[in-house]
Formats: structure tokens, C-alpha cells, sequence
């Protein structure tokens, strides 16, 4: 595994907004970026996301209302966040979660038109949200 990058911006600070649904994390380089819940959940980095090779990621669908449980950190290097949907296994490395802030407008577009060409909704479906046994 290659070493992170010294230069590379890293958090200053990060806060959950409850409320809002959104990550707040503010980096050395002054950058602060506000990431709703939704989106750092659609673009988890988990396999079971992005899957295993190019064009294998899974649309996530339904997740509009997800909420962040728990900020767990991981090493000196990344956090790993649990959804209210039961996910929690993307671990969210500091220049994955710069690169979701700078470019998350346009990942944004980018899941609203995957969503609008599948024919599948933000809505959550009935019961998503229901706690569910870990599977092993």
C-alpha cells in the first residue's frame, strides 16, 4: 500500500450536524466542506458500493433520509461511519472525503441522473430504516 501523501490536506475538524443530516469537516488547507449524510452514503467506498472493478458499482437507492449514527476513527488516516440503514463498512479516507467535497456537486448531478435513468427514487422504502441483524 503506497504511503498517504504529507502534503495532502488532512481534517482540522469534524462535526456531525444531527439535524441536517451533514458532515462538516474543515481541512488544513482552509477548505470546509458540508457533506449530506445521503451522499457520503451513496458514494460509500465499501465493496458492497462500489464493488469490485470498474462498472460494478450498485446504485443506491432509498437512502434519502439516512442518517449518520456513529464516527468511528480509523488509524491516523480515515473514519469509518454507520448509517441508520445499517451500513458500516466504508472507510472514508481524509483525501477520499476531500475529494467528495470538492467535487460534490457534480457527484451529486451524477446520482441524480444514475437515479433518473434506473427509474429509482431517494425515497426510503418502507422498513429500510428497521434495525437489521448483522450478517457475518
Amino acid at each position: 500500500m503506497a504511503g498517504l501523501d504529507k502534503n495532502a490536506p488532512h481534517p482540522t475538524e469534524i462535526k456531525l450536524h444531527q439535524k441536517s443530516r451533514q458532515l462538516e469537516i474543515s481541512f488544513s488547507d482552509g477548505s470546509n466542506f458540508r457533506l449530506p449524510g445521503e451522499l457520503l452514503r451513496v458514494y460509500s467506498p465499501s465493496a458492497e458500493v462500489r464493488g469490485h472493478g470498474p462498472g460494478q458499482e450498485v446504485l443506491q437507492v432509498g437512502k434519502q433520509d439516512v442518517e449518520i449514527t456513529h464516527i468511528e476513527p480509523v488509524g491516523s488516516y480515515a473514519v469509518q461511519l454507520v448509517f441508520s440503514d445499517g451500513h458500516d463498512t466504508g472507510i472514508y479516507s481524509w483525501d477520499y472525503l476531500y475529494d467528495l467535497g470538492a467535487n460534490q456537486e457534480a457527484l451529486w448531478q451524477r446520482y441524480l441522473q444514475r437515479m433518473d435513468e434506473a427509474g429509482a427514487s431517494r425515497e426510503p422504502v418502507p422498513g429500510a430504516f428497521e434495525a437489521r441483524p448483522k450478517s457475518k
